[in-house]
């Protein structure tokens, strides 16, 4: 008996020893992330493959020059992202053509493509132009987070749109949250019926947000998804609920929408890189008032997700930094 306890204290010490190891490295790697001064903080360098001038790097502080950005985080996503581009210009040429006030950009976001992404997106630019088209080069991999992060910080459109390169959402469901941003605007902010026409009103400056759901197509999809997605989502949505708090049912579809003034507010202040940023635009959003609007989209599955068991203690690890950083107060949040 005496044998036993001894080997249930030793084991009980090495818990303990392992549970005080993971604790202070969360801490620590919370603390470094204090500031925004982990993330890439270099400005994008747009380079016309044509000419090959660069391009002058806007900011997310300038005023808008485009009604609308598209940003795509691209990690190998050779043989995935020119259907998904594809789509994405025939639906806004044919836009642009019905509605002269109309204006776009598409910005792609090579997060250390190992494959002929780069080669891919350059191939749009030289078709459709670097007004149109941009490409960020982001060198190493960092993160879809942090991908879709950079996008934002220098695109140029008064709504901003964020959208994966598989194409699982259709383009064209964007309209969705546009309409609804408008209406809420409208409504919220006492522009009624008049807002459309008053040159005073810029979508741009409202803050609000609209996420793309796929909530509604739980059922079928835990009958068709592979057992430890749905394991995965069942659990992650637990965690998200204890850590950003209840109001969205889909934090996770990559189809999100944001005016130019929230988009300032979040994207300056994320410091997730990875699977959990968008819990932290959701916490972000309730710290700044930020209406948030959830929208059923269309979305089917495409072969070649990159979600794996192996992700959960990723997103595991990034709610353990988000909850610690904020909650201490490590995390400071510019207004």
């Amino acid at each position: 008996m005496g044998l036993l306890w001894t080997f249930v204290e030793v084991y009980a010490v090495l818990i303990l020893i392992a549970l005080f190891g993971l604790v202070s490295a969360i801490v620590s790697q919370a603390y470094r992330r204090r500031q925004n001064h982990t993330h890439i903080e270099a400005p994008a360098i747009f380079e016309d493959p044509t000419s090959l001038k660069q391009v002058p790097s806007p900011s997310i502080t300038d005023p808008a020059e485009k009604y609308i950005s598209l940003i795509i985080p691209a990690f190998n996503e050779e043989h995935r992202l020119p259907g998904a581009l594809v789509e994405t210009m025939n639906y806004l040429q044919l836009r642009a053509a019905k509605d002269k006030s109309f204006s776009y950009e598409v910005l792609i976001v090579d997060d250390g493509s190992a494959d002929g992404t780069k080669r891919v997106a350059f191939d749009f630019v030289k078709k459709y132009t670097v007004d149109s088209v941009r490409v960020v080069l982001l060198g190493r991999n960092h993160g879809k987070g942090e991908a879709i992060r950079k996008g934002m910080l220098h695109a140029r459109g008064e709504l901003l749109l964020m959208l994966d390169a598989d194409g699982a959402t259709k383009v064209n469901d964007l309209e969705k949250l546009e309409n609804q941003i408008h209406a809420v605007a409208k409504k919220d902010y006492h522009h009624g019926d008049s807002a459309a026409s008053d040159s005073r009103f810029r979508i741009s400056d409202i803050q609000i947000v609209a996420f793309g759901s796929r909530a509604h197509l739980e059922v079928k999809a835990l009958a068709t998804r592979k057992w430890y997605r749905n394991f995965l989502m069942k659990g992650f949505h637990l965690v998200v609920l204890l850590t950003a708090g209840p109001g969205i049912r889909d934090t996770q579809c990559g189809f999100k929408m944001f005016t130019r003034a929230a988009g300032r507010k979040l994207f300056t202040n994320m410091r997730l890189k990875r699977w959990c940023f968008d819990v932290e635009l959701v916490y972000l959003c309730k710290w700044f008032s930020i209406p948030v609007i959830e929208i059923s989209v269309n979305w089917s599955e495409i072969p070649g997700s990159k979600v794996n068991p192996l992700s959960i203690p990723n997103m595991l690890w990034e709610l353990a930094l988000m909850s610690v950083g904020y909650r201490t107060g490590m995390w400071k949040i510019s207004k």
